[in-house]
């Protein structure tokens, strides 16, 4: 299982700040932005493996699910 931030939105965010970069902007001044993307992945067949039973709310609510 894995929470964590949305991969394709942080290369998006980088393109953008590549993008600013070339366009003149000075790395130093730009701002830190956090990601605001996160997803969960759970992994079923290795749960089953390690003997744990996911609640099927969680398999649910989960953004992909890996058979």
């Amino acid at each position: 299982m894995s929470y964590g931030t949305n991969i394709m939105d942080a290369f998006r965010q980088a393109g953008v700040y590549t993008g600013r970069i070339l366009k003149g902007a000075k790395p130093a001044e730009l701002p830190v932005v956090q990601s605001t993307k996160f997803e969960l992945i759970i992994n079923h067949p290795t749960a089953r493996m390690l003997g744990i039973t996911v609640p099927d709310k969680l398999l649910a609510r989960a953004d992909e699910v890996i058979e």
